[in-house]
């Protein structure tokens, strides 16, 4: 959303930077005169508070990248020796185990509010294929670094995850046999997997952060959504992000502090597996292999499915078909606040991805398994069937005016009003 710049250099070096890098006026325009729209609630905090846990964990990673050993035989033991003879070294490792645990918690909440309120219809597209790809970077990253204490859990989690791509041998007999020995660098898992999987755990941070930077750049073209889905008309729709949201986004981040906190400090391994704590065993599978909680949803999909290839498939296909989001909602308003037969739909979704992960957690069998496949079915039908059917079919309640209008509450929300709804969502 273009903008006129309200930048004024007030010193002598401060007007020569301007001229030849004007990153001071790009930050100023973009951090502190960007005009937000007025009515943004507590759910849009979240965006600032991803990138202060991104920030936090690529700090206590290079910390930790220190003092680990990535080799089969010390990696276990320097995880031991980070957590009792490193200065701080508890709270350094405490702080990023929980900190991947805050980082899907707040990023399952950014995507579950863009997906109520559209923020992915158009002019945000890109913007919302951009957090879908931040997704996948953001899931590899945490297994990688799931593997890397070597403990039970984690080598049998790579063992387990690593053998999917065999699948592929269904396709081309001898390819996903190829691809998985060269994932291991061997017949089996070992020294090299882990030696590869520290690598990209230290680089894959570094992609999140030139992606995390071009959806910021994605999301300052258009500007922000907000709860009504209309965009900006007048100035009064408007305020300066510096201090409104500023202040707002920092007391948000002060109350999630809170919660990380007591995590760290209270219950630092309530998240993991208690099978982390035991050396990792080769000749020992656990009873019941899990990840960790922020991939049990997909893990269950994965389950639910009989077929080994067909399994792998719906996994991936569960993660691909956010991105096509912005063309299955086939609705002529973005906010599901004005979408009365949607709205039962959008809580049954949530309620599915939540029983998704309590089935994940669970053994592959009897009742979990059923349910796990009912709620598998769910969930590619209504990002398929539903969202496209009902988009088309049903009667959204009127918008109001303009974010002003619905600020100060002088219309919105009111009867079925066909008329009332664009066409198409408002394009700039």
């Amino acid at each position: 959303m273009a903008h006129e710049s309200t930048y004024k250099p007030n010193t002598g070096i401060e007007r020569w930077l301007d001229e030849r890098l004007p990153l001071p006026r790009a930050m100023h325009d973009q951090f502190v005169d960007f005009p937000t729209p007025r009515n943004l609630n507590y759910l849009w905090t979240f965006g600032g508070i991803l990138t202060f846990c991104l920030v936090v964990q690529i700090m206590t990673g290079i910390v930790l990248a220190m003092h680990y050993v990535p080799h089969e035989s010390m990696a276990f033991d320097s995880v031991e020796h980070i957590m009792r003879n490193v200065n701080w070294g508890w709270l350094l490792r405490y702080t990023h185990a929980v900190g991947a645990s805050m980082f899907f918690i707040a990023v399952y909440i950014h995507m579950l509010r863009g997906l109520y309120y559209g923020s992915y219809k158009a002019p945000r597209e890109v913007l919302w294929i951009l957090g879908v790809i931040i997704l996948l970077v953001m899931i590899a990253t945490a297994f990688m670094g799931y593997s890397l204490p070597w403990g039970q859990m984690s080598f049998w989690a790579v063992t387990v995850i690593t053998n999917l791509f065999s699948s592929l041998d269904a396709i081309i007999p001898g390819l996903g046999t190829t691809l998985v020995e060269w994932i291991w660098g061997g017949f089996s898992v070992g020294g090299p997997t882990l030696n590869r999987l520290f690598s990209l755990h230290y680089l894959l941070p570094f992609v999140l952060v030139g992606l995390v930077l071009l959806h910021i750049w994605a999301l300052h073209v258009p500007g922000n959504n907000n709860p009504t889905g209309i965009d900006i008309k007048t100035k009064d729709d408007a305020v300066p992000f510096h201090p409104y949201y500023t202040v707002k986004d920092g007391f948000a981040l002060s109350v999630f502090l809170l919660l990380f906190a007591a995590f760290v400090f209270y219950a630092p391994n309530y998240l993991g597996h208690a099978d982390n704590y035991i050396r990792a065993n080769p000749l020992q599978t656990p009873p019941h292999i899990v990840p960790e909680w922020y991939f049990l949803p997909f893990y269950a999909i994965l389950r639910a499915i009989p077929d080994k290839l067909m399994g792998v498939v719906a996994l991936f296909a569960s993660i691909g078909v956010l991105a096509l989001i912005p063309w299955l909602d086939t609705s002529r308003v973005r906010s599901t606040r004005y979408r009365p037969l949607y709205k039962p739909f959008f809580y049954l979704f949530v309620f599915t991805c939540l029983a998704l992960g309590y089935l994940g957690a669970q053994a592959a069998e009897g009742w979990y398994l059923f349910f796990a496949r009912i709620f598998t079915a769910y969930y590619f039908i209504h990002l398929l069937i539903v969202m496209p059917v009902v988009g088309l079919i049903e009667t959204p309640k009127q918008t109001p005016g303009s974010i002003t209008d619905d600020v100060l509450g002088k219309a919105g929300g009111g009867g079925p009003t066909p008329e009332a709804a664009p066409a198409a969502p408002e394009k700039r």
